[in-house]
């Protein structure tokens, strides 16, 4: 059995520096996947000794995106991006092979308040889903990470207030509907069918106090 651990970090380096990174080795996972890494490689060093094949993908832009995969098994490989440019230059795909399937790191694009990057995000919905189909084709693939969308109202607290915001769109929820139509799995909901669980609070109205939050991972 091998055990796995995604996490949108949001900022490595400081993540490291506070010692989060603690939570995730009391876990012994054997794969670790981050998101929002913000760092090369070079800057972030080696992020846990018991994970030492490192992979990180990492945004032209400083500080900003990125993705990466820790693993305690050795891949056959590994691949930065998915080949679409626009994608690959902000960091948002790190895939590792292994023997019997594949793990692909992703941190799928925000539409941003008032959704000017919306029809960006649709696009790289579909260029995502031929990638994991066409990985699929030879091995299962397993991926994870913050996928910007709470897929259904179960997924959010306030579905009414939002349905126009971004990560709430009719059309983004159609995008990751999708993604399951090809045939992926939202693991998540296989083990738990009920609401108010979520991955993402605002920083505001002590949201988190209250857990009026989203699962978008």
């Amino acid at each position: 059995m091998i055990k796995l651990i995604s996490w949108n970090i949001n900022g490595l380096r400081a993540a490291m520096s506070k010692g989060a990174l603690k939570a995730i080795a009391r876990e012994s996972p054997d794969i670790v996947c981050l998101q929002e890494v913000r760092a090369r490689a070079e800057q972030a060093g080696q992020v846990l000794p018991d994970l030492p094949h490192q992979y990180i993908s990492s945004s032209r832009k400083p500080g900003y995106s990125g993705t990466a995969i820790l693993s305690r098994i050795a891949p056959l490989g590994w691949e930065e991006g998915m080949g679409h440019r626009v994608s690959d230059n902000e960091g948002r795909v790190t895939t590792a092979e292994f023997p019997s399937f594949y793990v692909t790191s992703v941190y799928v694009p925000n539409s941003q308040r008032g959704l000017p990057r919306l029809g960006y995000r649709l696009r790289w919905n579909v260029q995502f889903r031929a990638f994991v189909e066409k990985l699929a084709e030879k091995k299962p693939v397993l991926f994870c990470g913050d996928m910007n969308v709470a897929h259904e109202e179960i997924d959010i607290a306030r579905p009414k207030e939002n349905r126009l915001n971004a990560g709430f769109t009719d059309q983004e929820r159609r995008g990751f509907g999708r993604l399951l139509a090809a045939g992926f799995v939202d693991t998540f909901r296989v083990f738990h069918d009920e609401g108010e669980r979520y991955t993402w609070w605002s920083l505001a109205m002590r949201a988190r106090e209250r857990n009026i939050g989203w699962r978008i991972d």
